[in-house]
């Protein structure tokens, strides 16, 4: 059993993680010839065809790390979560329904392209969730600037080099035992290692731990 309760919000859920599966062995094929062709790095962002490529595809997070997610918003009883890295909206739609569970409050996405925003924002309504999100298109190193208020949960679901500036865009809004996940650093722990060297610094208050899911999950705990 899951830990979604609403039938209408699992049934989108099952058909956008179908869709997400549907297009993973294209995209691994992809990224993985042309990073033995040395034509494209983890540190330096997507370039131009790889956008292209992109442009199209969910890269939803796993069904079980986006339910794990959900356990933390509701264990923190989060009322204000962040995402980095919103693309078509499949995990907000359990971020969002974890702070309905808590009683309300607001998950704050990001994406940078607005064709896929705009998608995002279609499922949210079908999810019966738009209320209790605020997506914010445009970089992120803009859009996260103004924080109003505590955050108490966040999700980087992101390409490794823009996990740091998040980091330290959120660092000061965050409050002893607010979390923040991040996925497969296990699988690109190099291309992380801005992130980590921030998070490890002791100045800046946090402690870490790698989780065994499949890439790697990050829980990083502001103490």
């Amino acid at each position: 059993m899951g830990v979604i309760v609403d039938p209408t919000l699992q049934a989108l859920l099952d058909r956008l993680h179908a869709q997400s599966a549907a297009q993973e062995a294209e995209t691994v094929q992809y990224f993985t010839g042309r990073a033995q062709r040395n034509e494209i790095s983890w540190d330096d962002g997507l370039d131009a065809d790889a956008n292209r490529f992109m442009a199209d595809k969910m890269v939803a997070l796993d069904p079980i790390k986006a339910e794990f997610c959900w356990i933390m918003c509701r264990a923190l009883r989060a009322r204000r979560v962040v995402e980095v890295g919103t693309s078509f909206g499949v995990s907000t739609l359990y971020l969002a329904d974890a702070v309905r569970a808590n009683g309300g409050g607001t998950v704050i996405g990001t994406e940078y392209e607005p064709a896929k925003a705009a998608i995002a924002r279609a499922h949210f309504e079908a999810g019966g969730l738009s209320a209790f999100i605020d997506l914010r298109e445009g970089d992120l190193r803009e859009t996260l600037k103004v924080i109003e208020g505590p955050v108490d949960f966040v999700l980087m679901d992101i390409w490794t080099e823009m996990a740091r500036p998040a980091v330290e865009l959120l660092a000061p809004h965050m409050h002893a035992g607010a979390t923040v996940v991040v996925d497969n650093t296990a699988q690109f722990r190099h291309a992380y290692r801005h992130f980590f060297e921030f998070v490890a610094d002791p100045r800046n208050g946090f402690t870490t731990l790698t989780l065994p899911f499949e890439g790697g999950l990050e829980v990083v705990v502001k103490t």
